[in-house]
């Protein structure tokens, strides 16, 4: 898979901030494409079928199915939930996984978790960018910061990756910024980063809202989750992160009109209003079912980590509103 070529409608994912290098992307960048374990893609065919993990599911990227090396959709696993897979099978495909990661690699990733803010966190900033509207450039904060940082200096990376914006308008490609080589952290900030507090603070409440719901399904699996990550996506642009709070304040279900929307011309889909963020979890190359034996405590804590995160960032936020308003 990791040999398609861009030839073939697929190039680069130019803005990938973690994992395996090689993941990929249609040009019009509705899709992506990533190299997979067996069991990474049993676990998505299992979620489009298995009654059990329905809480999951909106929360669980959209598997289109598998592709072979020569970009060719492959017959046998090509729709999620077209494929029955059986309890043995299952159980046979995570024993052969388990052979796969080596004791020298499990004791690599057991010195990682010890030496970053996983093992007490039970989470570690994988990488993240924000986007600078002055420079029309993503502004990237690598892997490494991540893996430099304790568990008290979490919050300072939320900030970092939720930055508040100090602007009455938001800033034009032509206007000066700073130096793009570090994520500001500073409420202080006057490069093009971030958005005004009556943005981002619905944006952050409704986002806790959905991480609660994806913790209280979590709560329900029977799995381990080794690896596994939560990705936040959020509209830098302020009047479609307005239009699309708008949309969530309207009430409106994008996967009622997703039919619709496949008459609609190009223009139409792209003048309509999208939701303002969006949160999945991703990452299932060492995910097991393990019925009967309850859910992962490691994963758990490690979504009441962010949850409490993100109730910090919410409460700056408010805190500078109220600054703002007694001045």
């Amino acid at each position: 898979m990791s040999s398609i070529s861009s030839t073939g409608g697929y190039i680069l994912l130019a803005s990938q901030v973690g994992g395996h290098p090689g993941v990929k992307t249609s040009e019009d960048g509705s899709i992506l494409i990533k190299p997979a374990l067996p069991v990474e893609v049993h676990f998505y065919q299992s979620v489009g079928s298995d009654p059990n993990l329905e809480p999951l599911r909106p929360f669980i990227p959209h598997f289109y199915g598998t592709l072979r090396l020569e970009g060719q959709v492959d017959p046998e696993q090509n729709v999620a939930g077209a494929i029955a897979v059986t309890k043995e099978s299952a159980e046979a495909v995570n024993e052969a996984e388990k052979d796969i990661a080596s004791e020298e690699k499990r004791a690599r990733m057991e010195k990682t978790a010890r030496e970053t803010t996983s093992l007490e966190t039970g989470i570690r900033l994988t990488g993240f960018q924000v986007y600078d509207l002055s420079k029309g450039v993503p502004i990237n904060t690598p892997k490494s910061y991540g893996k430099s940082i304790k568990a008290n200096d979490l919050p300072e990376g939320i900030t970092r990756f939720f930055p508040l914006s100090n602007r009455s308008n938001p800033p034009v490609a032509s206007e000066e910024s700073a130096d793009l080589s570090v994520a500001p952290h500073s409420e202080d900030t006057n490069v093009g980063t971030g958005l005004p507090a009556d943005i981002l603070l619905p944006i952050l409440e409704c986002l806790r809202e959905d991480i609660a719901e994806i913790r209280e399904a979590l709560s329900q699996m029977h799995i381990r989750m080794v690896g596994g990550s939560l990705l936040v996506v959020y509209e830098a642009d302020w009047d479609r992160a307005r239009e699309g709070l708008k949309l969530l304040e309207d009430g409106d279900d994008e996967d009622e009109d997703e039919d619709e929307d496949e008459d609609e011309d190009d223009e139409n889909v792209a003048k309509k209003p999208s939701p303002p963020y969006v949160v999945k979890l991703i990452d299932f190359a060492h995910t097991h079912f393990v019925p009967g034996k309850g859910p992962d405590e490691g994963v758990l804590l490690g979504v009441d980590t962010f949850l409490k995160l993100i109730d910090g960032r919410i409460e700056q936020v408010k805190a500078l509103m109220n600054t703002k308003e007694s001045t």
